[in-house]
């Protein structure tokens, strides 16, 4: 085990003459050096947990990973963490970074240690039972804002998860109505809370995609990250995922990878007005296979749209007028 208090425990340094105070340590006078332990600094714990990290996440991801923890634990900004970082820790951040890292290096994610995560520059609330915010979803929410710069827009967010998807579009969209569905109570509670800290108005129902139904005409945008992992994929996954990330909002059957995609689908031929919009989040294997089936449905406009790695990530659709 990484003992973080060995990594800066014990610390000793030079005192000078100079240094010394006269009301405290006559011996100064004389020219007599003095040995003074050190305090642990706030840069002393964030390279503690850095040097405790490194083995197992890589040097770039332990840097960002310390430096969050700090932040989290201090309640700091960058830039103060780069002002203020000589000040002396405290016990409590002591021995709650040293907490965290043995959590750490059990794949314990980082997300549901802090119960916070950033997604499009806003803080969720993020626990075990939902799906941690990945950074490409972001791109999915920066599609929908600038292809649908109208006021108004009936929006309705399906497998919604932490509500990151809702929220964002909630900020950024003129005036929107957002209905954000999810068939886990622990997503829907997580949703409610994120949208009353960020103080955003949404709809949030719980409920079954493949049961619910919505009179015609009553979205313009329906948007969705579903599960959509196939299960064979699971031996290529790291731990942190598989062993603490619900398994329901991951994977679909081999069998049956588009299952959610169909309905949803299903869904927006029923309920978007003409005209309307299907974006979804895609496995990329089956970006060819989604397309073909949302042209069957009679779709227009499909596009499969790359993420920022260069993956087939995004699919876009139109409902004919």
């Amino acid at each position: 085990m990484f003992d973080l208090k060995r990594f800066f425990s014990p610390k000793s340094r030079e005192v000078s003459p100079r240094e010394g105070s006269l009301q405290t340590d006559r011996r100064a006078e004389v020219g007599v050096n003095n040995t003074e332990t050190e305090t642990p600094t706030i840069g002393d714990v964030r390279r503690g947990l850095r040097q405790g990290l490194i083995a197992k996440y890589g040097e770039r991801e332990a840097a960002a990973m310390a430096r969050e923890i700090i932040l989290h634990l201090k309640g700091w900004s960058v830039e103060q963490l780069l002002a203020d970082e000589n000040r002396e820790a405290s016990e409590y951040v002591i021995n709650r970074s040293q907490e965290i890292l043995q959590q750490l290096l059990k794949d314990v994610p980082l997300q549901y240690i802090l119960g916070e995560a950033y997604f499009y520059g806003l803080k969720l609330k993020v626990v075990p039972g939902t799906l941690i915010p990945r950074p490409e979803t972001t791109e999915l929410v920066d599609l929908i804002v600038k292809e649908n710069p109208q006021a108004d827009l009936r929006v309705l967010d399906l497998c919604t998860g932490t509500g990151a998807i809702a929220v964002a579009l909630a900020r950024n969209l003129r005036f929107p109505q957002i209905t954000a569905i999810d068939i886990s109570d622990v997503a829907v509670k997580t949703t409610l809370e994120n949208s009353r800290q960020l103080k955003v108005k949404l709809n949030v129902e719980q409920g079954d995609v493949f049961k619910l139904t919505w009179p015609k005409d009553s979205f313009d945008i329906i948007v969705s990250n579903p599960p959509y992992v196939d299960e064979s994929e699971r031996a290529t996954m790291e731990r942190n995922v598989l062993d603490y990330e619900p398994a329901e909002a991951l994977f679909v059957p081999d069998d049956n990878p588009l299952v959610f995609y169909t309905r949803i689908a299903d869904i927006g031929n029923e309920s978007l007005s003409a005209g309307g919009r299907l974006y979804f989040e895609i496995n990329p294997r089956h970006a060819a296979e989604l397309s073909a089936l949302l042209a069957g449905k009679g779709y227009s406009d499909i596009r499969v749209i790359k993420d920022i790695n260069g993956k087939d990530r995004f699919a876009k659709a139109v409902k004919k007028v």
